[in-house]
């Protein structure tokens, strides 16, 4: 309505600015994309805010766009991980038969931990395609660490400070800071990717750069534990000190990353984990 008018072209001629006409190619096809697909992938969205959507309103609409760039519809399904927390694997089953996909996202807090972490299970046994995202892949690393590391009571020093394997921890130097902001990790990180990981395989890059906003990482300490039982770190950063991406190497599509890369993503160019994620639930499917 305002191009219609030339409202735009008053605008720019007030500011100095060059009057261009917009470049809706990339658009255009995006939208040729969306009225085209066919057919529906479900993927189970686990957290603990799920009665209020907008919550995870970045994650929704980054599954969308990876929806977009596969030729699917992406149905969600809204698990609440407080329902999980003392379920059985069969009640799991039974809560998320049918999915094709298994996504937790970020969050703070001990409520429902157990029950993201029972999901968490449930895909990497089921083979179901599997994408944690911040908290989602630090309970990815405790699930991994109690269930098959043989780690009883593995835990992160977030929820249990006293827990025999902390395999999630605040770094070192981390330790003597009282005020919480102070131990944040937050903005823009490099992060240098192994090139026979899925992480490689979506985004094609050796480094990448993602935004973060967490205090607790993977704990060095049990680096090498972790990996001989099967833990594959495909991400660090470029002095080797955290690691930002784990996948399962005898999985079809496992991966959790410490950034939010949700943040990144738009209709018309897909963040490549959640495409790549999206491929993996259709093929699943």
């Amino acid at each position: 309505m305002f191009a219609a008018e030339g409202v735009d072209e008053q605008v720019l001629q007030r500011l100095g600015l060059p009057l261009r006409s917009p470049d809706l190619n990339d658009w255009g096809q995006m939208v040729k994309q969306l009225e085209a697909a066919q057919g529906e992938v479900e993927i189970a969205l686990v957290g603990k805010y799920v009665e209020l959507h907008d919550a995870y309103l970045s994650v929704v609409e980054a599954l969308r766009h990876g929806g977009i760039a596969n030729g699917v519809n992406v149905k969600i399904r809204w698990v609440h991980s407080d329902d999980l927390d003392q379920a059985s694997q069969q009640e799991v089953a039974q809560e998320l038969a049918g999915v094709h996909g298994v996504i937790i996202p970020g969050g703070f807090g001990f409520r429902g931990i157990e029950g993201k972490i029972n999901s968490i299970q449930w895909a990497r046994e089921q083979q179901v395609p599997f994408f944690g995202i911040c908290l989602g892949m630090q309970c990815a690393v405790i699930e991994f660490a109690r269930n098959v590391a043989c780690m009883a009571g593995a835990q992160s020093t977030e929820f249990k400070p006293e827990t025999p394997f902390p395999v999630i921890d605040l770094l070192p130097e981390q330790g003597d800071v009282t005020d919480e902001s102070g131990t944040m990790r937050l903005g823009l990180y490099p992060a240098v990717l192994a090139p026979e990981g899925l992480a490689f395989k979506a985004y094609n890059e050796e480094i990448i750069y993602e935004r973060h906003r967490h205090r607790y990482e993977l704990n060095n300490t049990y680096r090498n534990e972790l990996t001989e039982a099967g833990l594959f770190l495909s991400g660090v950063s470029p002095d080797q000190t955290l690691v930002e991406i784990i996948e399962l190497v005898d999985h079809p599509w496992f991966l959790g990353c410490q950034f939010h890369p949700e943040f990144k993503s738009r209709p018309n160019r897909p963040h490549p984990l959640f495409r790549d994620f999206i491929k993996a639930a259709v093929q699943h499917k």
